[in-house]
């Protein structure tokens, strides 16, 4: 029953590494990128797509981190790294944006979180 529990409280361990991994690369990607706004003469269509890779490679990097020493139901822990990620990324532009809402923009980036998470929840189980 403890070897039970312990495996669980690892899982769930990693899988808030991958989430802090992923929201910590958000971070300093965004960072990187505003700079190069600040700094250059890039048109504003582009910024909706950027993001979406920038949120795309850190929960890649992040589930695939997570998922490196749990070794199994990569799908599984790599979606739910994606889902918690875009969760909480959601509650805080709620919460600094009361404007927000849930619109096709919204659908798309959940659906590209979930999918890279659990692609990187792939990844994460085959490294070795």
């Amino acid at each position: 029953m403890e070897n039970l529990q312990s495996k669980k409280n690892i899982v769930i361990k990693n899988i808030a590494k991958g989430v802090g991994t992923a929201l910590i690369t958000t971070f300093v990607l965004l960072i990187i990128f505003s700079v190069i706004l600040t700094y250059t003469n890039i048109e504003e269509k582009v910024i909706n797509p950027v993001i979406m890779l920038i949120t795309a490679i850190s929960i890649l990097i992040g589930s695939s981190l997570a998922n490196i020493k749990i070794k199994k139901n990569g799908l599984l822990n790599g979606g739910i790294v994606g889902g918690i990620y875009i969760l909480t990324i959601y509650l805080i532009s709620s919460i600094l944006n009361w404007k927000f809402s849930l619109n096709i923009q919204s659908i798309i980036m959940i659906a590209t979180a979930i999918i890279f998470g659990v692609l990187g929840g792939i990844i994460g189980v085959n490294q070795k």
